[in-house]
C-alpha cells in the first residue's frame, strides 16, 4: 500500500503543475453574475475598441483579439463580473 501511495504522490503533483498553468483566471463568480456578453462586447466597442474575436475562456474570461481605441493590436482578458482588464498583450 505504502508503495502505490509513493507512485501516486508524483503523479498529483505533475497534474497540478500542469493544470490550469497558462490559463488566466478571471473569476469564481457564477455566470449569472457576469455582465451579458453581447452588452459587454457593445460597450467595448463604444469605447472605441475594435473587436476581431469575443470568446469566453476556461478561466472564466471574456477574452478579446482586436485594437484598442489607440489602435494598438491586443489581446485583453476582462473580468467579466466587473469588466476590469485582468491580463493585456500588445503587438
Amino acid at each position: 500500500m505504502r508503495q502505490s501511495a509513493l507512485f501516486a504522490l508524483p503523479a498529483v503533483i505533475l497534474l497540478s503543475a500542469c493544470s490550469g498553468g497558462d490559463t488566466t483566471q478571471c473569476t469564481a463568480a457564477p455566470q449569472s453574475a457576469w455582465h451579458d456578453e453581447a452588452r459587454f462586447r457593445q460597450m467595448l466597442v463604444d469605447q472605441g475598441y475594435q473587436i476581431n474575436q469575443f470568446k469566453v475562456t476556461e478561466g472564466n474570461c471574456y477574452e478579446i483579439y482586436g485594437f484598442d481605441p489607440d489602435q494598438t493590436k491586443v489581446e485583453i482578458y476582462f473580468n467579466p463580473v466587473n469588466g476590469s482588464i485582468v491580463k493585456r498583450e500588445e503587438g
